[in-house]
C-alpha cells in the first residue's frame, strides 16, 4: 500500500490517521440458514485511517496485491481489461 496516498484524505486533503485494523464480516444472515452462511463466508481484514480535518473514513486492505496491481475484469460489451473497482468500463462506458 502506498503510505503517501493513505497520509492524504481524498476528500479535503487533510492528514489521515491509522486508527486500527479490523475484521469485516462477509456473507450474509438467511431466515432458514441463520447465522451459518456468515459464519462460514470468512472476514476481510482492512486498515482504518481518518481524517483530521473532515473527518472521512477510509478502509484499506492489508491484503498486497502482486506487483501492487488490481485485480483486473473484462467488460461484457467491449471485451477490454480494466480495475475491477472502476464504476463503467472507461473504453465504452458499460455500467456495471
Amino acid at each position: 500500500m502506498d503510505t503517501e496516498s493513505v497520509n492524504q484524505c481524498l476528500r479535503c486533503s487533510g492528514t489521515m490517521m491509522a486508527i486500527g485494523v479490523e475484521k469485516i464480516q462477509l456473507g450474509q444472515t438467511s431466515l432458514i440458514t441463520g447465522m451459518w452462511r456468515n459464519i462460514l463466508a470468512g472476514s476481510f481484514e482492512v486498515e482504518i485511517h481518518i481524517c483530521s480535518e473532515c473527518g472521512k473514513v477510509e478502509f484499506y486492505s492489508t491484503h498486497g496485491f502482486e506487483n501492487d496491481e488490481l485485480p483486473t475484469r473484462t467488460c461484457p460489451e467491449c471485451g477490454s481489461a480494466h480495475d475491477f473497482d472502476f464504476p463503467k468500463c472507461p473504453s465504452c462506458k458499460h455500467q456495471y
